[in-house]
């Protein structure tokens, strides 16, 4: 029961950037342990996987257009995922001090949308691709370079401490890693790196907006509300969690004398101020991110929660 409990913690608490990786992870994890059974019984192993695949084909992707999606949440390896999700969680701390985390998942799958559709582009586009077979785009780094670039858009001179390097501005990270995916076009992988090279375009464009008050994807984000139960990124959810929290704190009264009604009193006006306590804290939450707590905060939610 204890396990449960922390578990379902774990997961209340946890950022938008963390529960992406988490679903990242999991998708892996199956997918290889779908190859590995398909290896162990001699069946083809790919058949599935070319169903969430984004095609460089209009005609294939009008087939599967779920693929423009579903594509960011697979991985051709362990380096290549964990790359990815290093990224992604690193500027996710960051991303959630400032922006909310309906707005990163407004970068993550606008970034990889847009990237999809530059892979697409280019390999009907450029010369060089052409005569070319069957060509599939998968990974999520069109998404966290959106993510990425997006966050180092909004605070570019802010430094961030790297090991064996010292203090390095934001920006200058952004850069390295758009530069680097400019310089592997024509080595390797190029319909990826261009892939890559859209997601960073359209977090950059979608940060200067934001950064003018003009909110372009507003409307994507009615869509996210089918993430609802999977993202705990609102502060309407937190007065939601509030609300319900302040449902469930019960109080017994047998009205005897008066010292009893003093009781009853008593103990009302701890509730209503431990509940005051519990808003502030998610509040604060959906403002900065579950790290912006104390280890006090940390620990009088989760106290809290155990005693609902």
């Amino acid at each position: 029961m204890r396990m449960s409990n922390s578990l379902r913690y774990k997961l209340n608490t946890a950022t938008v950037s963390e529960k992406l990786i988490a679903v990242n992870v999991a998708v892996f994890l199956l997918f290889f342990l779908f190859r590995t059974l398909a290896f162990l019984f001699q069946f083809p192993g790919d058949f599935l996987l070319e169903w969430f695949v984004f095609p460089k084909e209009l005609g294939e992707f009008l087939l599967k257009p779920w693929s423009i999606i579903t594509y960011a949440f697979l991985h051709s390896g362990i380096w290549h995922i964990l790359s990815n999700m290093l990224i992604l969680y690193f500027s996710g701390i960051y991303f959630l001090n400032y922006f909310s985390g309906k707005k990163l998942l407004n970068f993550y799958f606008l970034g990889a949308i847009f990237g999809a559709l530059v892979y697409m582009l280019s390999y009907n586009l450029f010369p060089a691709f052409s005569g070319l077979g069957r060509s599939y785009l998968l990974g999520a780094s069109a998404a966290v370079m959106s993510v990425l670039v997006g966050i180092a858009t909004h605070i570019p001179h802010m430094k961030i401490r790297l090991l064996l390097i010292g203090s390095i501005k934001f920006w200058w990270i952004a850069a390295f890693l758009v530069v680097l995916d400019i310089i592997q076009i024509p080595i390797s992988n190029p319909g990826g790196h261009l892939a890559h090279l859209g997601g960073a375009a359209f977090g950059y464009v979608y940060a200067r907006q934001l950064g003018k008050g003009n909110d372009f994807a507003s409307g994507f984000e009615k869509i996210l509300n089918w993430f609802g139960s999977l993202f705990n990124f609102s502060s309407s959810s937190s007065t939601t969690s509030g609300r319900s929290r302040r449902s469930n704190l019960k109080t017994v009264h047998r009205k005897k004398n008066t010292s009893a009604g003093t009781s009853y009193t008593s103990t009302r006006r701890n509730k209503k101020e431990e509940q005051e306590k519990i808003d502030a804290i998610l509040d604060k939450i959906s403002k900065s991110g579950y790290d912006s707590l104390s280890k006090q905060e940390k620990d009088y939610l989760f106290n809290a929660g155990k005693d609902n």
